[in-house]
């Protein structure tokens, strides 16, 4: 059989790619297409298509407290995750003894499904038989409404997620500190940099990239937040917990303004590309 020549290989691996070209159309693109659609009111919601229903959506304060929660939880969960990642990250570098028994064990909190670590949260918290309360007791101190309080429910849901996908920070973390050159450390020590002054002026600026990196992938799952708010609180009490996914899916599901609910969804996933972009931009000023 003859050899091919570069234009029947060229055609060739265009039909090897169509298939994946295919099911990213059918997957993504025409859902995100059809919410578009939808959100200008091609549902039949509006008399034509237009931005009847982002001027809605501009006017409802509904919708500005469901900003404000989103970006709150975003903000906690992030720092949270990324501090108490690198902390951890830095003991399991440190202690080879510990690493090679607990490597195994941090991956348990983020392979559990969401519905898991919302039922988790629910036994342990609950203010009548929750092992939460029962320490507190212990202890000598009041009850707490975790879930139930208007205050502190947005906290402890942050509290939660920051539990469950911490040591997925840590092991992005760990593996960036196992690749940072040994000869910059050698460098800094002989000028006689250690400790904190170490950490501070070394470590951190070349982890960098890193954890900006941890930053792109937490962020996009945290300002889509949905499945622990959805089984603990469902948004409430009241609209503490109320983001603007549970929000999208009230409007849509429950009160069936799908118009609506989608011009939320783009709202959101116009804020998740701002982010994906802004922290993909800032890693590459700091990349070395």
């Amino acid at each position: 059989m003859p050899p091919r020549s570069p234009g029947q290989q060229a055609m060739s691996a265009r039909w090897m790619i169509l298939p994946a070209v295919v099911m990213t159309l059918a997957m993504v693109i025409f859902p995100l297409g059809f919410a578009i659609y939808l959100s200008l009111g091609g549902n039949g919601t509006l008399p034509a298509l237009g931005l009847g229903h982002y001027s809605r959506l501009m006017a409802d304060p509904a919708f500005w407290s469901a900003l404000r929660v989103t970006l709150v939880l975003f903000a906690v969960a992030l720092v949270l995750q990324l501090v108490l990642g690198t902390a951890l990250a830095l003991a399991l570098n440190r202690y080879n003894v510990v690493r090679g028994l607990v490597r195994t064990a941090i991956l348990s909190p983020f392979m559990l499904p969401p519905v898991v670590v919302g039922m988790i949260a629910i036994v342990v918290l609950d203010p009548g038989l929750g092992a939460a309360n029962w320490i507190l007791e212990s202890l000598g101190l009041p009850h707490f409404l975790w879930l139930a309080s208007p205050r502190w429910s947005l906290l402890v849901v942050a509290l939660i997620d920051t539990w469950q996908w911490t040591p997925f920070v840590a092991l992005i973390v760990l593996g960036g500190l196992q690749a940072l050159p040994a000869r910059v450390y050698e460098a800094a020590e002989i000028d006689g940099a250690k400790g904190w002054s170490l950490f501070w002026h070394v470590t951190l600026p070349l982890l960098g990239p890193t954890l900006l990196t941890a930053a792109v992938l937490r962020s996009v799952d945290l300002l889509r937040f949905f499945d622990i708010i959805y089984i603990t609180t469902q948004g409430g009490p009241g609209n503490a917990t109320t983001t603007l996914n549970i929000q999208a899916y009230k409007l849509g599901f429950d009160f069936m303004d799908v118009g609506y609910a989608s011009s939320v969804m783009i709202v959101l996933a116009l804020i998740v590309l701002g982010s994906v972009v802004f922290f993909a931009s800032l890693r590459k000023k700091v990349s070395w």
